[in-house]
């Protein structure tokens, strides 16, 4: 079946970037301070090609692991980093059409972003943009990030938000930073987007969340409660939190066909999309397990139109 992988990764090419502490191994793989990054495909387009004819997909939307954020950087260190990461994605990419990058932008450093973004806006090989949600980002409702929002608002773009790293050290046993920790950091990204107005205020950018959107299909009709029931600190929004992630996009990476259902009913059919997280261990290589019992159909829009509409393309055959 013919679609979009709208989540997978690849390593950037850092074989020409001179930065303090990064370093190229004879394979080509990223040393951060001596220790390599990610797993071994990370570093093999190739492999995710052939992960898409083994999935039947045609094109595969790709960005830098979280590994490759460094948020802890300092602006001028991440204004450096984010330059030879972008650059380095594309030319891993280059010459391969079925493998279509977003830009990392670093959160974290708002002015460095809106730099970075401005840098990279009028190239057409990027299919948008991604950004953390979570780990030192700070708060996606911030007045320091509004000049982005608008600036990714008025290009209409798609914007990814995909969880960093967890800083909640409770999370540190059991694998938790994972398997808690990125579905947390998602739901506190988007209930920062809605509870702070972002996504009422910015309907231009197209938010995809990955991991079937963390918690939030579970939470929002708690947050709903809460803001029907006028809460302390719950602002007047219009949209309400229900409305409001109806405007998002996520992937179909639950783990779990009835959470898919779940997801389904909350932001709506029309937002589902397909996604992978290849290659890493948590990902998974069959992108339509979790729709399959939906029916042929619904699995082939969610795969082309559905991802078309995310990307800000037409839908097939329109």
């Amino acid at each position: 079946m013919p679609g979009i992988d709208m989540h997978a990764h690849l390593a950037p090419d850092l074989r020409s970037a001179d930065l303090p502490g990064v370093s190229v191994d004879g394979d080509g793989a990223t040393l951060l301070n001596g220790t390599r990054i990610g797993p071994a495909d990370l570093y093999h387009p190739d492999r995710l090609e052939k992960h898409l004819d083994q999935a039947g997909l045609n094109e595969a939307i790709v960005s830098v692991p979280p590994p490759f954020y460094r948020q802890r950087l300092s602006g001028s260190d991440a204004a450096a980093w984010v330059r030879a990461v972008n650059d380095g994605l594309l030319a891993v990419v280059a010459g391969r059409p079925r493998l279509t990058p977003l830009a990392y932008l670093p959160f974290e450093h708002p002015e460095v972003a809106l730099t970075e973004y401005d840098r990279i806006a009028a190239d057409d090989r990027w299919a948008g943009v991604v950004g953390a949600a979570g780990g030192d980002t700070g708060p996606l409702d911030g007045p320091a990030l509004r000049p982005l929002w608008q600036r990714l608002d008025a290009d209409r773009r798609t914007l990814q938000l995909h969880p960093a790293h967890s800083p909640d050290p409770r999370l540190e046993p059991y694998y938790l930073a994972n398997l808690l920790g990125n579905p947390v950091e998602t739901t506190v990204a988007v209930a920062q987007l809605v509870f702070g107005g972002v996504l009422g205020a910015y309907p231009g950018i197209r938010f995809v969340l990955v991991h079937c959107g963390g918690c939030v299909p579970t939470v929002v009709g708690r947050w709903e409660r809460g803001h029907t029931t006028t809460r302390p600190g719950v602002p007047a929004l219009s949209p309400t939190p229900a409305e409001a992630v109806r405007t998002l996009y996520v992937d179909n990476l639950a783990h779990d066909p009835a959470v898919v259902d779940l997801a389904v009913s909350v932001f709506g059919a029309d937002r589902l999309v397909l996604g992978s997280d290849w290659p890493f261990p948590m990902g998974t290589d069959d992108p339509f397990a979790t729709v399959a019992h939906r029916g042929g159909d619904y699995a082939r829009q969610v795969a082309t139109d559905n991802a078309a509409r995310a990307l800000g393309r037409a839908p097939a055959g329109r």
